[in-house]
C-alpha cells in the first residue's frame, strides 16, 4: 500500500483477509483485447501469490450516480482450483467483497460482506455485476465486467463507500485461495480462507475515462448478476424475555452476585481475583470459549494432540491468529478482537512493558498519576514477571534481528537498555523484547489471577455467554441480560445483590461501548440506531436514556511500516509451523519448552523508542517493533507506532445490525501527528544506514519518506490493534458537556452501580503495547471499588 512511483507495497491486513506476507503491485495501462476497454491495471508477481494476480479498473470521469466501474480480473488456478477476491475498500471488514471462480466453462461471481474477522456473509445490497467477457485455461481465468453499485454499499443498514472517486488513489484489496468454493456451481458457495492477499492504492487519474459511457453502450446484452435483496424480517422481540440463540443453552443461574464482571480479559480477570479475594461473590462472564488447555480449551494443531497444550499456550503459534481466526475472532467487531477466554492476552504477542511515568502523568487524571499507579504496577509484575528470554534453554534463538537492527542503532548512537529496568528511557533507546511468557508457555492473567480466583467458592466463571445489556431502572442496575453466544452458554437474566451489587464492564474498547449502547447509554444518534434495530422492543424507554460520549475519543497506535533486507536475515516460517512444524523444533518445544516455538512469532527483535517534539510544542512518543518477515526471506519489517502525544482521535459507532465499527479512524488527522511519523522514520532510516549491508527496500530509493507516508491511505490496515479510549475516564462529566464517560472511580456517569474497567477508559494510548497497563488499571480500580 505504500506508493513508490509505479510500485505500491501492500500493508499487512488482519483476520480472514490476511496472511503473513506483504505483496507488491506494479501499476500500468492495459487494453483488454476482448473488449477494447483501457484499464489502469495492478499486477502482483507470482513470487507474492501463486500464479500472480491482476486487477484493472476503468472509472467514469467524475462522480457517478451508480457508483460503478468497469473491471478486469485475472485470477490464478492452482491445479485447476481456487478463487480470487476483491475488496472495494481495501480491508476485508465493512467493505463490499467480490469473489470469482471457475465453474466448468463459466465464471461464478459472488458478492460478500464481513462485519468482523469471520467468514463473509452473502451481501444483501443491490450491487450488480454484468459479465462482458471471460477466458479460462488450466492455470488462470480472466473476467471483464461492469460493476454497478459497487463503490457504495449497504449491508442491513450499514453503509460504506469510496465516493466520490476524486482522491489520489482508489484503495482496493485482493485475496486468492488455491481451494475451490464448495460447490463451485453455487454463487452462495462456502469458501475456504485465502492463501495470499494484498492491498494497494490504484491512482484515480490514470483510471478515469472521458469516454466511459461509450464503452458502456457497447456492452453486449447479458443477464446481470445481482446481489440478493435483503430478506424481510418477521422476527419480533419482547421486552420481557431473552430470545436465546440457536443451539443448546443453559438457563441463567438464579443466584445473585455482589459483582458481575463482563469480559474475562486483561481487565476482568484481575478484577475478579481481587474482588473475590476480599470475600465478595463474583461472577465472571466470558463471551467466547476457553482458550488455554488449563481452562478446557481444545483448539490446536494435530502435533499438539497428545499434549496439555492448545494453540494459545504456545508462543510460536500466536501470530497464526492473523491467518486463521475461525472460532476466535469476534464476529460483530470490524477489527480483530478475541472472543475467547483471556481476550487480547490470549492471542497477542505477549509483550509486557513497564510504562514510563509520563504515560500516566500525561494521559490520566488525578488519582491515576504515576505515584498513584506505582504500587499497582508493582503488584502486576510481582504476579506476572517479565522475561526477555522465553526459551527454557536460556538461548535467544535466531537473534539476527536484534544483532542487525540493534547493531545499526547502536552504531548511530542509540542506547541499548533493558527497557523494564529503565522504563523512563524512551528516547533513542532499544531493547530486547520483553514478554509475559513463563516456563516456555503463555502466562499472563489466565495463568495467575484466574488460577487463584478459581480456587475460591465465592467465584464463578461462565463462558460461551454474551451480555446483551445491563438491566436498569433509571440510574440503578439490577443485573444483566445474557444470551448463549456458543453452545452451552447461558440465556436469561442474572441479577446482582439487591441494593449493593455492582456490574463492571470489562469487554474491551469495542465490547463495552456496545453493551452501553444497547443499555440506553451513549450519544443520542447511536441510541436511535439501536432503538430502530431488532433490539428496539427490548430497549429501555427513551426517557431513561443517559446521554454520554460513549464511542468518542477512539485511539490506537498509528502503524506505519518500512522494510529492510540484510544477507544475514533468516526467515522462520511460523505459519507453516502451525500444521507442519520442523519435527525437531516441535519435539524440542513439547519436551523442553525450548527453541523457536518458545519465542513469539514472527521473531520480534528488537523494540526501540524515540520522541519527536512537534511544531505545536507537544512531545510525541514513537515505538518501533522489528520482526523477521516481509517481501523476501531476507526481509525484516519495522513497524512504527505513534502513541502518546498524538492529537488525532476517532469514533466508534454501532450499525443497524448491531455490529461495532470505527466510523472515524484515529490516524494522522493532525499535521503535527503526520510530521512526527515522517521525522521519526527519517531518523530510523538514517540510523540503519550505518550498516552498509542493510538495504531499505520499502520505501524505494526513488521515494522520500515524506512522499511514502503521504501516499499511504488511511484505512484500518494502519492499526496496531491497541484500541483505547471509547469510555474515557475523567472529571469532566459527559452529562454536562464534558468528554468523559466514567469518573475517576471508574463509575459510569449518571448511574449508581455500573462501572467500566478496561482499555476503553484510557484517555489515550501510551508508549508501549498496553496489556500490562490494562492489568495495572484493573488493580487500581479494584482498590477503589473495595474502598467505596
Amino acid at each position: 500500500m505504500k506508493l513508490a512511483n509505479t510500485l505500491l507495497n501492500v500493508s499487512l491486513l488482519v483476520g480472514l483477509w490476511a496472511t503473513s506476507a506483504y505483496a507488491q503491485a506494479a501499476i500500468d495501462s492495459f487494453i483488454d483485447p476482448s473488449s477494447g476497454i483501457p484499464f489502469s491495471r495492478a499486477s502482483v508477481d507470482s513470487s507474492e501469490t501463486a500464479g500472480g494476480f491482476q486487477f484493472g479498473v476503468a472509472l467514469p470521469n467524475g462522480t457517478d450516480s451508480q457508483a460503478e466501474y468497469l473491471g478486469y480480473l485475472v485470477g490464478a488456478r492452482t491445479s485447476g482450483a481456487g478463487w480470487t477476491g476483491i475488496s472495494h475498500a481495501g480491508p476485508m471488514t465493512s467493505s463490499l467483497l467480490l469473489l470469482a471462480w471457475v465453474d466448468g466453462q463459466q465464471i461464478q461471481t459472488s458478492f460478500r460482506y464481513a462485519s468482523g474477522y469471520v467468514a463473509p456473509d452473502i451481501y444483501t445490497g443491490n450491487a450488480t455485476l454484468t459479465q462482458i467477457a471471460h477466458t479460462i485455461n488450466d492455470t488462470h481465468f480472466t473476467l471483464t465486467y461492469r460493476c454497478q453499485w459497487c463503490l457504495a454499499w449497504n449491508q442491513g443498514g450499514t453503509a460504506g463507500s469510496q465516493l466520490p472517486v476524486t482522491g489520489q488513489a482508489l484503495v482496493l484489496g485482493w485475496a486468492q485461495s488455491d481451494t475451490n468454493p464448495s460447490p463451485v456451481t453455487d454463487s452462495d458457495a462456502t469458501i475456504i480462507q485465502h492463501d495470499s492477499m494484498g492491498e494497494y492504492g490504484l491512482p484515480v487519474a490514470g483510471a478515469q475515462l472521458s469516454n466511459y459511457s461509450s464503452y458502456i453502450s457497447k456492452i453486449p446484452t447479458a443477464s446481470p448478476t445481482t446481489s440478493p435483496t435483503s430478506p424481510t424480517s418477521t422476527t419480533t422481540a419482547t421486552a420481557t424475555a431473552t430470545a436465546c440463540a440457536a443451539g443448546s443453552f443453559q438457563t441463567a443461574p438464579s443466584t445473585t452476585y455482589d459483582y458481575i464482571i463482563v469480559g474475562a480479559g486483561a481487565g476482568g480477570i484481575p478484577l475478579a481475583d481481587r474482588l473475590s479475594e476480599a470475600g465478595h461473590s463474583v461472577l465472571l462472564i466470558e463471551k467466547g470459549p476457553p482458550s488455554s488447555h488449563r481452562w478446557g480449551g481444545t483448539l490446536r494443531p494435530d502435533w499438539l494432540n497428545s499434549t496439555n497444550l492448545t494453540r494459545f499456550d504456545v508462543p510460536g503459534l500466536d501470530n497464526e491468529i492473523w491467518k486463521d481466526s475461525a472460532g476466535i475472532a469476534c464476529p460483530d467487531v470490524g477489527v480483530m478482537a478475541g472472543c475467547v477466554l483471556g481476550g487480547g492476552v490470549a492471542i497477542n504477542s505477549g509483550l509486557w512493558w513497564y510504562a514510563p511515568d509520563i504515560d500516566w502523568n500525561y494521559n490520566f487524571p488525578t488519582g491515576w498519576q504515576a505515584t498513584d499507579m506505582k504500587p499497582n504496577v508493582e503488584k502486576v509484575f510481582s504476579r506476572i514477571p517479565w522475561n526477555d528470554n522465553p526459551s527454557m534453554d536460556g538461548v535467544l534463538h535466531m537473534p539476527e534481528g536484534l544483532d542487525i537492527v540493534g547493531g545499526a542503532l547502536g552504531a548511530a548512537g542509540w542506547k541499548n537498555v533493558e527497557a523494564n529496568q529503565v522504563p523512563n528511557e524512551k528516547t533513542m533507546t532499544y531493547s530486547r523484547s520483553i514478554w509475559m511468557y513463563s516456563n516456555g508457555e503463555r502466562g499472563g492473567p489466565m495463568a495467575t489471577y484466574l488460577v487463584t480466583a478459581n480456587a475460591r467458592k465465592n467465584f464463578k466463571l461462565i463462558m460461551n455467554t454474551a451480555v446483551n445489556r445491563v438491566i436498569r431502572n433509571g440510574s440503578h442496575i439490577t443485573g444483566v441480560e445474557v444470551e448463549n453466544f456458543l453452545n452451552g452458554g447461558y440465556c436469561g437474566t442474572i441479577n446482582v445483590t439487591a441494593n449493593t451489587g455492582r456490574v463492571i464492564l470489562s469487554a474491551g474498547t469495542y465490547g463495552s461501548p456496545k453493551i452501553l449502547f444497547r443499555s440506553g447509554i451513549g450519544p443520542a444518534d447511536q441510541l436511535a440506531i439501536v432503538n430502530a434495530s431488532s433490539d428496539g422492543p427490548k430497549m429501555i424507554n427513551s426517557k431513561q436514556w443517559i446521554n454520554l460520549p460513549v464511542g468518542e475519543n477512539l485511539g490506537d497506535h498509528t502503524d506505519t511500516d518500512i522494510q529492510i533486507t540484510h544477507p544475514n536475515v533468516t526467515f522462520y516460517d511460523y505459519y507453516a509451523a502451525y500444521n507442519t512444524p520442523i519435527q525437531s523444533d516441535a519435539q524440542n518445544y513439547i519436551q523442553h519448552r525450548s527453541g523457536m516455538l518458545a519465542q513469539s512469532a514472527p521473531n520480534i527483535q528488537p523494540i526501540f523508542w524515540d520522541t519527536v517534539v512537534g511544531a505545536d510544542k507537544v512531545t510525541r512518543q514513537l515505538q518501533y517493533t522489528a520482526r523477521v518477515e516481509g517481501d523476501t526471506n531476507k526481509s525484516m519489517t519495522i513497524s512504527q507506532y505513534l502513541g502518546r502525544g498524538a492529537v488525532s482521535r476517532g469514533r466508534l459507532t454501532i450499525t443497524p445490525s448491531l455490529d461495532m465499527t470505527p466510523s472515524t479512524l484515529p490516524y494522522l488527522q493532525n499535521a503535527d501527528d503526520l510530521a512526527a511519523v515522517i521525522t521519526g522514520l527519517e531518523r530510523v532510516v538514517k540510523a540503519l544506514q550505518t550498516d552498509p549491508n542493510i538495504t531499505i527496500s520499502v520505501p524505494s530509493t526513488n521515494q522520500t519518506i515524506s512522499e511514502y507516508v503521504n501516499a499511504d491511505p488511511i484505512t484500518t490496515s494502519r492499526t496496531a490493534n491497541h484500541w483505547v479510549g471509547t469510555n474515557k475516564m475523567g472529571t469532566d462529566s459527559g452529562l454536562t458537556g464534558g468528554t468523559s464517560v466514567v469518573d475517576t472511580n471508574t463509575k459510569v456517569y449518571g448511574t449508581d452501580n455500573l462501572y467500566v474497567v478496561d482499555a476503553s477508559i484510557f484517555p489515550f494510548i501510551g508508549s508501549t503495547n498496553p496489556s500490562a497497563l490494562i492489568v495495572a488499571v484493573a488493580e487500581r480500580a479494584s482498590s477503589l471499588l473495595l474502598a467505596s
